[in-house]
């Protein structure tokens, strides 16, 4: 390992990442490192961390390397593998626009949920094609304390379960992951969205995500939250053949989303680059193995 590793800070609505370019995949990134970095106090601090990579050179993304040349290869904050983050996108994208990889215009990026479409704007504003929902059968609820709503199961390449409220600090602390059942519904844990409305086609969220905890905005999870509020309205896009779009506020910023006929989302919002600079890897190490 070098004695230095290259590293960037960037959010997109303020779900905010580390970044660490290794376009070799030659940069050892075990669960302890990952959190060791994510870690607010004693590390940069961040949701997750996009480990930039050649799709060619992992092998979880070399199968799309002839499809997209790069690859996202995401962790939680605590060290696990996601399969994707809407958000991470954006910025991951916004990351290869600013080292010289990527320009205004459409763009291709890998992740473990598949090859994701992203558009760069002139505006500085991001749009990523998030793929189509899943919306399995069965019924679910998540709890806060002594309350229990019905929860919207949604899959967006990720587990997610959308509860509407009258209230958001319903949602209580968010400390600790919600309780739903069944347990069958997410074998893995689910990413947990509180939804209250705002106005015609415009919602807001509160959300708990899997091995992160509450964060500030969730991509995929304001798809999610879309998808269920176009179904709890009546609307379903490939029925209609109309496309429907919300604003869905989240406690960084605000996203929009649109769902098309042909059931792909899309969904829009900024992405930013704050900072740069070098890892000590002799800190990594030792955080790592403390």
């Amino acid at each position: 390992m070098s004695t230095r590793i290259a590293f960037l800070k960037g959010h997109g609505t303020e779900n905010d990442f580390v970044i660490v370019p290794d376009p070799e995949n030659a940069i050892d990134l075990p669960p302890a490192a990952v959190a060791a970095l994510c870690d607010r106090r004693a590390g940069i601090g961040g949701d997750g961390l996009l480990h930039v990579v050649r799709s060619a050179a992992h092998p979880e993304a070399e199968g799309m390397a002839a499809e997209a040349e790069w690859f996202m290869d995401y962790r939680n904050g605590d060290g696990s593998i996601a399969e994707m983050c809407g958000n991470g996108v954006r910025v991951f994208a916004r990351y290869l626009q600013r080292a010289g990889h990527a320009t205004e215009g459409d763009l291709a990026v890998a992740t473990r949920g598949g090859v994701k479409t992203v558009h760069l704007a002139k505006n500085g504003d991001v749009t990523v094609g998030m793929g189509r929902a899943v919306l399995p059968d069965g019924d679910v609820t998540v709890s806060v304390g002594e309350r229990s709503w019905p929860a919207r199961n949604v899959n967006m390449g990720n587990p997610h379960a959308v509860a509407f409220v009258d209230d958001l600090a319903h949602a209580g602390d968010l400390l600790s992951p919600p309780p739903f059942s069944p347990a069958a519904a997410y074998p893995d844990g689910v990413n947990v969205e509180f939804v209250a409305d705002r106005g015609p086609g415009h919602v807001a969220l509160r959300v708990h995500e899997r091995g992160s905890g509450e964060t500030r905005s969730c991509g995929t999870g304001a798809c999610a939250v879309a998808v269920a509020t176009a179904r709890r309205d009546g609307a379903d896009p490939t029925v209609t053949g109309t496309p429907v779009t919300y604003t869905v506020d989240v406690p960084g910023g605000t996203l929009v989303i649109t769902e098309r006929p042909d059931g792909e989302i899309e969904m829009t919002g900024p992405a930013v680059i704050v900072a740069e600079g070098e890892i000590d890897a002799d800190w990594l190490e030792g955080a790592t193995s403390a």
